[in-house]
């Protein structure tokens, strides 16, 4: 059986879901390196006009109900450009890291996190319900979810749990040292971007992912609203 996800989000969000089995959390990847570092120099004037109208556009996807994309709840690719261009881009293991870059190439939100911490193979996307919450660091700081766009495991019961969205993700879920099989969200909008298309993201994540290890394999699929799809 293989991973199963729905897209029970607005109509204005664009999924790429990317799976791996056999990555390597601390493997160097000389791809990855080559392309941050290009990444970060083109980056270091900051966005142009047309990259930064995409920014908006993008921020736009996640004004949904009374959720406001501004401040601490823009999502996290315009706190990743902001570094970028102050040459402080933050590096944590060779996942995030990936996940990272491929947000600055393609200015879009990016969510990664360990299946097997998740427990189940099975993810929806919607909107997050009144009080809901969770943990999203070492340090125990919540992060509320009320209508914004969050990824959930499908888990024995009623109702689905909140581990991922576009501005900070689940500390019970992150990948770490012991990781070997993940996935992958990135939040689009329904046009593509100056850079790296939706598609273009996803096969970049499959390569640089399956450069951690030669047994690591992986997949994509494409989730427009209302689809669901099972990847192996």
């Amino acid at each position: 059986m293989g991973t199963r996800f729905e897209h029970a989000g607005p109509e204005t969000l664009r999924l790429g879901l990317v799976v791996a089995d056999g990555v390597e959390p601390e493997a160097p990847v000389e791809a990855l390196e080559k392309r941050l570092e290009a990444r970060l120099a083109e980056l270091a004037a900051g966005l142009d006009d047309v990259r930064d109208a995409y920014r908006s556009r993008v921020r736009d996807v996640f004004r949904n109900g009374r959720y406001k994309p501004t401040g601490r709840g823009k999502p996290a690719s315009e706190y990743l450009l902001k570094v970028a261009a102050e040459a402080a881009f933050p590096r944590i293991n060779t996942l995030v890291d990936i996940c990272n870059a491929l947000s600055i190439g393609s200015l879009l939100p990016i969510s990664i996190w360990d299946l097997d911490r998740a427990g189940t193979d099975r993810f929806e996307f919607r909107l997050g319900a009144v009080d809901e919450s969770y943990v999203f660091n070492s340090s125990g700081q919540e992060i509320s979810l009320e209508d914004l766009i969050v990824g959930c495991r499908i888990l024995p019961g009623p109702s689905s749990e909140p581990i991922v969205n576009a501005v900070k993700d689940s500390q019970a879920t992150k990948t770490n040292a012991s990781t070997r099989r993940v996935a992958a969200a990135i939040y689009a909008p329904m046009e593509d971007g100056p850079d790296l298309s939706l598609e273009q993201t996803c096969l970049l994540f499959e390569e640089l992912l399956t450069a951690t290890s030669p047994s690591c394999t992986a997949g994509h699929a494409i989730l427009a609203p209302g689809e669901t799809v099972e990847l192996s």
